[in-house]
């Protein structure tokens, strides 16, 4: 038992289900205990020297003396590798059949006893010992994989890897999922295995809901994305390298993957940042496009208790002018918490009141759990077990179901890795669109089942469908959320055809961008749980998952007026926009901070509504395209190494930089920028990049910087569309990317392209191949003092 299990045992021993969470615990143990085999003796292999090569459809087999290398180059340029047989299917990650070979590459030999593959983006060229090479097609290392090791037990069973890979001794790690210690990644150890923290977390806690075997690495070579497709317990270990000073002596950085079993296969994508999230996005699917209400400011909180307390806090954001787009129910507003109820006696009349909501312009929102009740009588619980052949769900070694304690009580836990539990579930949602409900939001699916000690989630020895294919939780743990997100998501399609579903989810997956977004989870309230929440957002966005956003003002405890205000600030630059709070935290409506915090959140808002139109294109070109919303300042020059390291600040699509305000007491701070002219979008400054400026931040705002000669979609005075053109520097053109609101449906909207250029002394915007046709109003700012015309 270590400290984090002592510190959960002592508070949960107290209550009654305290105790029954740690019989629970006791039973789990018991239970991996006697059906999993200890490991025993194992003998350890490597590949062995290189026998011969074949050639294949993409590239081919390399044989070693004890293993196999199977590389492939895929339509789109994405370069697959894998050891012992193991193929790109099954694949969790993967939609479909997944990408076809290119016919272009094709394995061959070298002058020096090697084999490798030539592609349009990336050489793969594989020693005789069993070491891989990708190398730009000008010959630049990026990524070096060294011979693997296995460790096989001598009485059989899953044998367990470790990769070892040398990078550029400059290189910068990001992504592995939503990680708290970001956006760059430190040398240290990070869990592959998805886990509740446990009510909060800070930057120093690792692993959290989200874990992604996802890796984006950014040197002078180049940037690459690695995504190591098995689902197992594993851990990376990064380490950076150290440049020699002009020696020749720099030290590689390195990037070492533990996994526990499963297959040894690895995706790379490289080229620039917009070029690998196009080619990640390619290879796991197209995120899914929020219904455009899903890009308004929204409010939830466990623990509105009734319906009056809801109609009192949309009419508290009603009364002071404050934008809502939606409001979100908690666990609280089901009968005794248990999933597809309601609870009658404090929400007597909901359809009503949706319905009513919604035509104050704000959608309601409902939670969902994967955990169902264990009691006869409960409808859930009934037609679960009427499911195929053994019922809906999980199932131990003895196929009796497995329960933990969850909030409604003892629980069973639907099995979403097999086909027909996915429709089951999906039908079930018709109860919640039924009650008035427009999206859900997934909870407490890693999934969790209460402990007093050890993991808090499944037996491992529990048993999975894993569509067919049978195996057990160690395999299924961290694409349990995943599947969970693709039920509900399918299960909407069918019931409301002609609505895009809204969807996000606390756990999950690579590829979980196809069934929606994501949030924090239970930051911290803090200063630090504030650094955190940006963290999680860039390092999602960088694994193909562009909308997420953080529980504004921290789940715990009760910020300061000044940490809600900023918190508030860099949410609104977030995809979701969402204050939240647990049942026994401060406050989180924007009046209950004071006048002078009110009338600050109100121009916040208001400006979150003003760029709507801004955050529509983003949407639409995150779906086209896998660009997130909220990137890193490296994004449009990786080679900057000062960029390469700024935390602090981010890109909002190709225009804004934002600089929010992370430390208690500031009122300016220095900004990294990127290369070109930033105009501060509240005083009309320009500053030139790259380099630092060093910028205003009083307690009303946080800097928010314009790329020159952007062309932003914003909402105009009149409540359409207009252009907001930012000057063009000197000698320079720009331009900019509009993508109309379609609404909540299915239809596709057209993508406009305008350019700004100065003419005769003045910026003039045209609509590419359509000279002079520009059907918005154009609002031009930055422009140059007179004297400078």
């Amino acid at each position: 038992m270590d400290g984090r299990d002592l510190v959960r045992s002592m508070k949960m021993a107290g209550s009654v289900q305290g105790m029954r969470t740690v019989r629970s615990a006791w039973r789990h143990r018991r239970a991996d205990a006697r059906a999993l085999t200890p490991r025993g003796v194992e003998r350890a292999r490597v590949p062995g020297l290189l026998i011969s090569g074949e050639p294949g459809p993409g590239g081919g087999v390399v044989r070693f003396a004890r293993s196999q290398l199977l590389v492939r180059v895929a339509v789109g340029g994405a370069v697959f590798w894998s050891w012992d047989g193991a193929g790109p299917l099954p694949s969790y990650a993967l939609p479909g059949d997944g990408p076809e070979p290119d016919p272009r590459a094709r394995l061959e030999p070298d002058a020096n006893g090697r084999w490798k593959v030539v592609s349009e983006r990336l050489t793969v060229v594989v020693s005789r010992d069993g070491a891989v090479e990708l190398r730009t097609p000008g010959g630049v290392l990026l990524r070096r994989e060294l011979p693997p090791r296995w460790w096989e037990p001598v009485e059989g069973g899953e044998a367990r890897w470790v990769q070892r890979s040398e990078l550029p001794a400059d290189a910068r790690f990001f992504g592995l999922g939503g990680r708290a210690g970001g956006p760059r990644l430190r040398e240290g150890t990070y869990g592959l295995w998805n886990t509740d923290p446990g009510g909060r977390f800070g930057p120093g806690d690792d692993p959290l809901y989200l874990t992604m075997p996802v890796q984006v690495v950014v040197s002078d070579a180049g940037t690459h994305l690695a995504f190591h497709d098995n689902s197992w317990s594993g851990a990376v270990t990064l380490r950076e390298g150290e440049e020699g000073a002009g020696s020749g002596h720099d030290r590689a950085g390195t990037c070492e993957v533990r996994v526990d079993g499963g297959p040894l296969r690895c995706w790379v994508v490289a080229g620039t940042p917009a070029r690998v999230l196009q080619g990640w996005t390619a290879l796991t699917g197209s995120p899914a496009l929020p219904p455009s209400w899903a890009l308004g400011p929204q409010h939830a909180r466990w623990g509105f208790g009734s319906e009056q307390e809801v109609r009192r806090i949309v009419a508290g954001y009603r009364e002071r002018k404050l934008p809502l787009s939606a409001l979100h129910l908690d666990i609280d507003h089901y009968d005794a918490h248990q999933v597809f109820t309601v609870d009658r006696e404090t929400f007597p009349g909901l359809p009503r009141l949706a319905e009513e909501l919604r035509e104050d312009g704000v959608r309601l929102v409902s939670i969902v759990d994967p955990a169902v009740r264990a009691t006869a009588g409960n409808a859930v619980f009934d037609s679960g077990l009427e499911v195929g052949t053994e019922g809906a769900f999980v199932r131990d070694p003895q196929g009796v179901p497995v329960r933990g304690e969850v909030w409604p009580g003892e629980c069973v836990y639907p099995d979403f890795t097999d086909p027909l539990v996915r429709e089951w579930w999906g039908a079930l949602y018709e109860e919640r669109l039924g009650q008035g409900f427009a999206g859900v939001w997934h909870d407490m699916n890693e999934p969790v089942a209460f402990s007093a000690f050890g993991d808090p989630s499944l037996p491992r020895s529990s048993r999975h469908s894993l569509e067919g294919r049978g195996g057990d939780h160690r395999e299924a743990h961290n694409v349990y959320a995943l599947a969970m997100a693709r039920a509900g998501y399918e299960g909407l399609r069918r019931l409301r055809p002609g609505e895009r579903p809204f969807l996000f989810s606390r756990s999950g997956w690579a590829g979980m961008q196809r069934y929606g977004g994501t949030w924090s989870g239970d930051v911290a309230t803090g200063w630090p749980g504030l650094r955190a929440s940006l963290a999680l957002v860039l390092g999602l966005g960088l694994c193909g998952v562009p909308y997420s956003g953080p529980d504004v003002g921290g789940f715990d405890g009760s910020p300061s007026p000044e940490l809600y205000l900023r918190w508030f600030q860099l949410g609104s630059y977030m995809p979701l926009f969402r204050t939240h709070a647990a049942i026994g935290a401060g406050r989180r409506e924007p009046w209950e901070f004071g006048p002078q915090v009110l009338g600050h959140a109100r121009r916040v808002l208001e400006e979150r509504e003003r760029m709507r139109p801004y955050f529509v294109t983003l949407a639409e070109l995150a779906r086209l395209t896998g660009a997130p919303y909220v990137r890193p300042v490296w994004w449009g020059a990786p080679g900057d190494r000062e960029l390469r390291d700024c935390e602090d600040a981010f890109l909002l699509g190709d225009a804004l930089l934002v600089a929010p305000v992370l430390e208690e007491g500031t009122d300016r701070r220095p900004v990294r920028l990127p290369p070109g002219r930033w105009y501060d979008t509240a005083t009309g400054q320009a500053h030139e990049g790259p380099g630092q400026a060093v910028v205003d931040a009083p307690l009303s705002r946080i800097p928010v910087l314009a790329r020159a000669g952007a062309v932003i979609p914003v909402r105009g005075p009149e409540g359409g569309v207009e252009l907001e053109a930012w000057a063009p520097a000197a000698g320079r053109t720009g331009g900019g990317l509009v993508v109309g609101d379609v609404g909540d449906g299915w239809a596709r909207a057209e993508v406009e392209r305008y350019t700004s250029c100065v003419r005769s002394g003045r910026v003039v915007v045209e609509r590419d191949g359509e000279e002079g046709l520009v059907p918005y109003p154009v609002r031009v700012r930055g422009l140059p003092a007179p004297s400078q015309r």
